[in-house]
């Protein structure tokens, strides 16, 4: 199937990826590479001087939202929960056992979901204390947690910070009830104000909030109002998707069969656009700095995102969780995609590993090429120290497509810089860069 990034010349949201997260595309990863390269890579030790961190997928929500392409069940009981959780457990211990991993410090953590806060005080205590048995987060440089507004107490806020997490991430996606309902979020807008309240009166080192530029039914209107609202709270960070529609999508599926479920257009891209610019722009004269494609943050000096820049930047990953990804000693690893797979291969004792893949030295540098310029800046020299390469050689005709188009501020030695015209549409640029095999395929 067709690479499902429109070109930049398409300007309705269609059905298809648009996001890129990783190098190369997940659709060329695959089972057999498990024993092959996943395998084998655990069994050695690790690359000096490589970051280790960890990722938790908590797959539990109370509902699914309409445009959810994630892993997450809405359906499960307390017994269920718990279960999962003394997987993760195990899996995490699998891991540790393993010579890539035993006895590395961690130096990030990241809960996400799905909503990691649906889990009660209790269980989330119970969890990490079984996970820091085998290694411990004292020195982690960041610990993130992703929440949901309406699952928030300020007991399970105060139990959050006492696990030591650094960075909160609040998903408020939009403010206005209307839309909120329309898209299938659980929260409403009185949950955040309270949500947030308590988190900075409980000394949270940052807290994000998420925002979603063209859910269904946003206006220009209320879209200035979600901006206004969010700088009237004052977070340390803001991000902001683009709405995209992957295939498995409650709106998506909508589309592809004409059920007609939904009255709401999705915003073009063109629109969406434009709302982020704006948005930027009035974060810029409230005195954020946009950092990235997606964020803007108020104090670059204080407040960063440890978890992306490392991964941006080649660091392991393990991935617990079903489904989660992961990547460990230079092999992409994602874990098998079903409750009852994940769950038969732990109780086997086997890691629950289900399609890896080994790039090569090169698809390791387009991989941190196309990952860092979601920055809207990188370093030509980063890349010339690791891997030996002129990046302004190696990506001559991409950068020179970029520069034609508009895109590009500036490409010498000190940095590689695109405009705020190329940054805001980065994700369907990234694939200029990629190897020919893998443009024109399915990215999932």
């Amino acid at each position: 199937m067709p690479h499902s990034a429109p070109p930049p010349d398409v300007e309705q949201t269609e059905v298809g990826s648009y996001f890129v997260a990783n190098y190369p595309p997940f659709s060329v990863w695959n089972s057999d590479a498990v024993a092959t390269q996943a395998t084998p890579a655990l069994a050695s030790a690790p690359v000096p001087d490589v970051p280790l961190g960890m990722y938790l997928h908590i797959p539990f929500c109370r509902k699914r939202c309409h445009f959810c392409y994630f892993r997450v069940y809405t359906d499960r009981n307390a017994k269920e929960v718990e279960s999962y959780l003394d997987l993760l457990g195990r899996e995490w211990e699998l891991y540790a056992s393993c010579p890539a991993v035993a006895g590395r410090r961690v130096d990030f953590v990241y809960f996400g979901g799905g909503t990691p806060s649906f889990l009660s005080t209790a269980q989330l205590r119970r969890l990490v204390e079984r996970l820091t048995r085998s290694a411990p987060w004292s020195g982690a440089e960041e610990i993130t947690f992703e929440c949901e507004p309406g699952t928030l107490t300020e007991a399970k806020l105060g139990a959050i910070r006492d696990m030591g997490v650094t960075r909160l991430s609040l998903g408020v996606e939009n403010f206005d009830d209307r839309i909120l309902e329309i898209n299938g979020r659980a929260h409403r807008s009185p949950e955040i104000g309270r949500s947030y309240a308590f988190a900075r009166s409980l000394g949270f080192p940052q807290i994000n909030i998420d925002l979603i530029a063209g859910m269904l039914g946003e206006t220009d209107a209320n879209w200035r109002a979600c901006i206004d609202r969010t700088l009237a709270l004052d977070p340390d960070s803001v991000t902001i998707y683009q709405m995209e529609l992957p295939y498995n999508t409650t709106i998506s599926g909508d589309i592809l069969k004409g059920t007609g479920q939904f009255a709401e257009p999705v915003a073009n891209w063109a629109t969406k656009r434009r709302w982020v610019d704006e948005a930027f722009a009035a974060l810029e004269r409230a005195g954020y700095h946009i950092g990235s494609a997606y964020t803007a943050v108020k104090n670059p000096a204080t407040t960063r995102f440890v978890y992306r820049d490392r991964l941006w930047e080649g660091a392991d990953l393990v991935g617990l969780g079903v489904a989660s990804f992961g990547h460990v000693n230079g092999v992409h690893m994602q874990n098998m995609d079903t409750w009852e797979k994940y769950s038969g291969a732990i109780d086997r004792g086997e890691i629950p590993l289900g399609r890896a893949y080994r790039p090569t030295v090169d698809e390791r540098l387009i991989r941190e090429f196309v990952l860092q310029l979601k920055r809207g800046r990188l370093r030509p020299g980063y890349f010339a120290a690791k891997y030996g390469v002129d990046v302004l050689e190696r990506f001559a005709e991409g950068l020179a497509s970029l520069k034609s188009s508009g895109y590009l501020a500036g490409a010498d030695q000190e940095a590689v810089a695109l405009t705020r015209a190329g940054l805001l549409r980065v994700d369907v640029l990234l694939p200029r860069f990629f190897l020919p095999q893998h443009t024109g395929i399915r990215y999932t």
